[in-house]
């Protein structure tokens, strides 16, 4: 590579690189049969709902943008987003996916050479990016659906952009150049912030100490640019980012041992890594041009000091920033290492005399080699082992882990139905976020879900699901109460095994469907003109204030069933007293991938097999059923003549689970109580949330909870407001939410949780100044409340008050 070649040469030559790079990737993908392990089949899961998603786009709808960033509340969406044109181009599969990183790489190699050209020359540039290419780091997080390899090509991108806006002319245009890489940056992961952090800071001080207020504006510029890419999915997921950033930090840090910030082994993990990322290869030779050619370079080391400083801010405030985060793991510091590449172009650059390119090019020759044995299994491990340990990742070529037969078996059973898949294994190969992905080519008919953590919710679990999955011989990262699920299912006596499988670690893989599901649909010849009860099965007598079974069969045409929500009332013949019922038809799980309109247009008879919780008067309680459209809202009463009595002489019934919707209800009724009314409904959703799939027991709820508030003089206003709430809160419908707290102030003005929950709401809307509105009635009702002084200093603090905020925090 000469330093005669022009930028256009240049440019085709990092164009070659990278087509070769993916030319190994494509034929190492040929040859691979890996399943997506957890972390990787769960961001795949992220690019199936978006692809899902983009199907039947909204664009000027800004209810569609808002439930598309909610889509991803933990995980920044620009990898989802970017992997949806090779699905629909290719299909839904891990190579199709796969595809992204092709981008990303293009992204890296460019950066990386435009750094090159920018702090060093041509040569340089050239040689960082063939170095790139056999980095074992990088090529081996290139061919994982993960978001360390986007995060180190963003992160590179987005300090070749600041590069160039410092060192090669400011201007307005870079600016916001930069601002947009910043935003893309922070757009696929949060810890992109980790390594540009120190750089901003150092560029601000520089410029600030200068007095450069031109320079200080067109940073502000890109500062506005950047937030404007970033703004909606940060505001509409904050609060769930940051807990979940403490369960993905904090926790996590703690359940896998990582050193304690105050033990040295945090602040040389990564130290100890790099040689590995970088390969001894590529570390030892320039490392020792460089140690040889620094007596030679007095000169050009002053000419280039600004240069190294800046290499050092990025490198240096990467690795600081990322020891601090407490939970470690070896990919994280991937980000540097394209940077470094400059460096070890340098040190190869930097070799003399005669041997010099044979030094090089053997050098580079060396790493080739290294990748192919790395990447390839062509033996020589043992060179690998020295030269390039603990980074090889050969394909997997076995095949017959039987996910795919798995998904077809249950939609074969209930074509009709969405389908959770109680996971009880977790192993690389089989484990809930596999299962969700190959649920994911078919619709998400199927959804995977990993149950019985925890020995009190097992028979809940076992209840409430109608699949589960078990294998013998190793389970992979299960807890010990695992155990007891299994034998509760593979020796209960309401399940059957529907088939097993033999699998490649000659293991049996068992799929145990329930004998009496909890819902089942088949099809009619003819649909009748409105949604009808066909049959109610119930006892004729049953104890006050207890769950009772129920069988309901519904018969209608599947587009009317499948927006259907039943608003059923028991109430009692001579008295007051009553209880709900209300629900989705099919407990909203009506689903099929391939239905043709003809087929829509028949007759579908679906039976629920479920429990309601019963009143506790004693007396005569007949049942009224509306029927009510999801979708346009329209009503029509259900005729029905069912009814039972209530009595305390009759023994308790055995049951299954209650329907999602009414134990929602129950547990909303007492959030009028403060936190002690809040704590268990989040316990219930955490744990309910994992039987639906998409949650959609909550709209059903809300759906449900507002026309009973419509009507005149509902009775238990107060309760159907508290569900409505909580139904809105859970599916972070900020104005919603706001008025269904207005209903429960209108109901009871003197409870104060009232306020706090609405000024709670107005914060996570960043409202400060409204949240303090109604936060000062709540401390006036309740001054004594901690939780009602928390939030209003919290207020404070976001409306700029800072003494208040200080004032409020130290009277806690």
């Amino acid at each position: 590579m000469k330093r005669s070649l022009d930028g256009r040469q240049g440019l085709i030559i990092v164009s070659i690189i990278w087509i070769l790079g993916i030319l190994v990737d494509r034929f190492w993908f040929s040859l691979d049969h890996t399943v997506p392990a957890w972390d990787q089949a769960d961001y795949l899961n992220g690019g199936i709902i978006y692809t899902q998603a983009f199907q039947n786009p909204r664009w000027f709808d800004g209810d569609w943008w808002r439930s598309l960033w909610l889509m991803s509340p933990k995980i920044p969406p620009l990898t989802y987003l970017l992997t949806i044109p090779f699905f629909n181009l290719f299909g839904i599969s891990l190579d199709a996916g796969m595809w992204v990183m092709a981008i990303y790489s293009a992204l890296l190699l460019f950066s990386v050479y435009g750094l090159g050209i920018i702090l060093f020359n041509g040569t340089v540039a050239l040689w960082a990016v063939l170095i790139c290419q056999f980095l074992p780091g990088l090529y081996y997080y290139r061919l994982e659906y993960l978001l360390d390899f986007p995060l180190a090509a963003i992160v590179t991108f987005s300090y070749f952009c600041l590069t160039w806006w410092r060192f090669s002319g400011q201007g307005w245009l870079k600016a916001i150049a930069f601002g947009i890489s910043f935003g893309l940056g922070m757009l696929v992961k949060q810890t992109a912030l980790f390594f540009l952090f120190l750089p901003i800071l150092w560029v601000l001080g520089e410029n600030l100490r200068r007095k450069r207020w031109g320079n200080l504006a067109q940073l502000m510029l890109s500062f506005l640019t950047a937030a404007w890419l970033m703004f909606p999915w940060y505001r509409t997921n904050w609060l769930l980012m940051l807990t979940a950033g403490k369960r993905a930090t904090v926790d996590s840090a703690i359940l896998e041992g990582d050193p304690p910030l105050t033990s040295p082994d945090a602040w040389t993990f990564y130290a100890q890594v790099l040689p590995y990322f970088l390969s001894w290869v590529l570390l030892l030779v320039p490392v020792v041009g460089l140690l040889i050619s620094l007596r030679h370079r007095k000169t050009e080391d002053k000419v280039n000091r600004p240069v190294w400083i800046w290499l050092g801010v990025f490198l240096l405030g990467g690795y600081l920033l990322s020891s601090l985060n407490i939970n470690k793991d070896a990919r994280y510091i991937l980000p540097l290492l394209p940077t470094l590449s400059l460096i070890l172009s340098v040190g190869l650059l930097s070799w003399r005399g005669r041997f010099a390119p044979s030094i090089r090019w053997g050098t580079i020759t060396i790493a080739a080699i290294l990748t192919s044995l790395n990447l390839f299994p062509l033996g020589g491990d043992i060179i690998t082992n020295v030269f390039s340990p603990e980074l090889q990742h050969h394909p997997y070529l076995k095949t017959g882990w039987q996910q795919e037969e798995v998904v077809k078996e249950i939609l074969g059973d209930s074509p009709y139905l969405r389908s959770t898949l109680g996971v009880l294994p977790s192993t690389p190969e089989l484990n809930q976020h596999t299962f969700s992905f190959y649920g994911g080519k078919h619709n998400s008919q199927v959804a995977g879900r990993q149950v019985g953590v925890r020995e009190e919710d097992i028979e809940k679990d076992v209840n409430s699901l109608d699949w589960f999955l078990t294998k013998t011989g190793e389970q992979g990262s299960v807890p010990d109460v695992q155990k007891k699920i299994v034998n509760r299912v593979a020796t209960g006596p309401d399940f059957q095994v529907e088939k097993t499988w033999q699998l490649p670690d000659d293991s049996t893989l068992s799929l145990h469907r329930k004998i009496y599901p909890s819902v089942t649909v088949n099809p009619l010849e003819n649909a009748p003109k409105r949604v009808e009860l066909r049959e109610i099965a119930i006892a004729e007598k049953a104890s006050p204030n207890q769950p009772i079974p129920v069988v309901y069969k519904w018969a209608g045409d599947w587009q009317q069933l499948k927006s259907g929500i039943v608003i059923l009332t028991w109430q009692e013949v001579d008295g007051k007293d009553y209880w709900m019922h209300d629900h989705g038809i099919a407990m909203g799980g009506l689903m099929a991938e391939k239905l043709t309109p003809e087929e829509q247009q028949k007759g579908f008879e679906v039976t629920e097999k479920t429990a309601m919780q019963s009143a506790a008067t004693p007396g005569v309680y007949r049942l009224s059923a509306v029927y009510l459209n999801r979708e346009t809202g329209e009503t029509y009463p259900i005729k029905t003549n069912a009814q039972i009595t209530i009595d305390p002489q009759v023994s308790k019934l055995a049951t299954p689970q209650l329907d999602l919707v009414t134990q929602l209800r129950l547990k909303s009724a007492n959030i009028g109580q403060g936190l002690t009314g809040i704590e268990p409904i989040f316990q219930l959703t955490n744990r309910i949330n994992q039987y639906d799939s998409i949650q959609d027991y909550v709209l059903q709820a809300d759906k449900a909870f507002s026309y009973r508030l419509q009507q005149q003089n509902p009775p238990d206003k107060l309760s159907l407001a508290y569900g409505l709430a909580i139904s809105k809160v859970l599916q972070q419908d900020v104005a919603g939410a706001i008025k269904a707290t207005e209903e429960m102030i209108k109901i009871d003005p003197h409870n104060p949780y009232h306020y706090a929950y609405q000024g709670f709401i107005y914060l996570y809307d960043w409202q400060p100044q409204a949240a303090q509105k109604v936060l000062d009635q709540a401390r006036k009702l309740n001054p004594d409340s901690e939780e009602i002084k928390t939030l209003n200093a919290v207020a404070a603090l976001m409306g700029g008050n800072l003494v208040k905020a200080w004032q409020l925090w130290q009277s806690n």
